[in-house]
């Protein structure tokens, strides 16, 4: 799976961290990077799987431990996952999404936090160690607090959040800036994308207070798609009142790439789950299907009045 802007935040937050111990560590991530997310400290030092692979493959295996950050199963980490599962070094989870796989020996799964950034920092705290977080590091957890978020929009009412951005500020963090980096670096081709696919893609559903979009590969590739051109896209319907859910749909080869986004109580995540061979949070999940889009979107129209009676009346 390509890294979100949490999974970035979190895994080069605590690379800084160990580099400030003394510890040598290196970030590999399945997938290329999204672009809004080149900013960030220590980005040009991550090693991408499709494209370092032989690297990936013997670190994993000559490493001491391994940190698997922001996801809860190895599969999710798509072809590295064989590498991953054979090494012999201790293997670390830190991770708030629900269920948990039992692959790695130490696990720190907390499926109440907002992010796996802010468990970065609260590992730190607990461990002793929260004055290596430098101001690069702090950065780093910002963003992926702010995008697991969206901006601090969802999943986001316990008071200690703002504890912490508080000391993160402290420590040199432009929250201004990064907002700026991540949601104000769009490219022509990637507003003209969404512009398309809000106006000619965007599907209503007002018996069931939902919004679907699609975009196949064709539609992708006449607006020169990069990772992270459609990745706020699934949150555009919910500023509509009276939608609840969204679903963004976007065709891969061989797969429909599924991301969900809710207000309220009502669980995108049970729907990704069930039907779509992923997970995630109340208000913000994703998944997989494996088909074609055509399909895909049957199954969501033959599903959606299941999931009616959360809606609120």
């Amino acid at each position: 799976m390509a890294p979100d802007g949490d999974a970035l935040g979190s895994s080069l937050a605590l690379c800084r961290v160990l580099h400030n111990l003394g510890i040598e560590a290196k970030v590999c991530v399945p997938d290329a990077l999204p672009r809004n997310m080149l900013f960030l400290p220590g980005v040009d030092a991550i090693l991408d799987y499709h494209r370092d692979r032989e690297t990936i493959d013997t670190l994993l295996s000559e490493a001491d431990a391994i940190f698997c950050l922001d996801y809860n199963e190895a599969r999710r980490t798509d072809a590295m996952a064989d590498s991953l599962l054979k090494s012999q070094a201790t293997k670390v989870m830190i991770d708030h999404h629900l269920h948990p796989d039992s692959f790695p020996e130490i696990i720190f799964s907390h499926p109440e936090e907002s992010s796996t950034s802010i468990l970065i920092y609260r590992v730190c705290q607990a461990a002793g160690i929260a004055d290596v977080i430098d101001r690069d590091a702090a950065v780093c957890i910002y963003t992926g607090m702010m995008t697991d978020t969206g901006n601090f929009s969802y999943n986001a009412n316990n008071p200690d959040i703002y504890l912490v951005i508080a000391d993160l500020i402290e420590r040199g963090v432009d929250k201004d800036a990064i907002y700026r980096q991540v949601y104000y670096s769009n490219t022509l081709s990637r507003l003209k994308l969404n512009a398309f696919a809000i106006l000619r893609k965007l599907e209503v559903f007002p018996a069931h207070h939902g919004a679907l979009i699609t975009l196949t590969r064709g539609e992708l590739n006449e607006f020169h798609y990069t990772k992270g051109d459609t990745e706020d896209l699934v949150n555009r319907p919910l500023t509509i009142p009276e939608i609840t859910w969204s679903v963004f749909m976007r065709e891969e080869e061989g797969f429909v790439k599924v991301s969900t986004r809710s207000k309220g109580a009502f669980p995108v995540n049970e729907m990704c789950k069930k039907y779509f061979g992923g997970g995630g949070h109340l208000n913000a999940a994703g998944g997989e299907f494996r088909g074609t889009l055509p399909e895909a979107v049957d199954q969501l129209k033959n599903i959606m009045g299941e999931f009616d009676k959360y809606l609120d009346k």
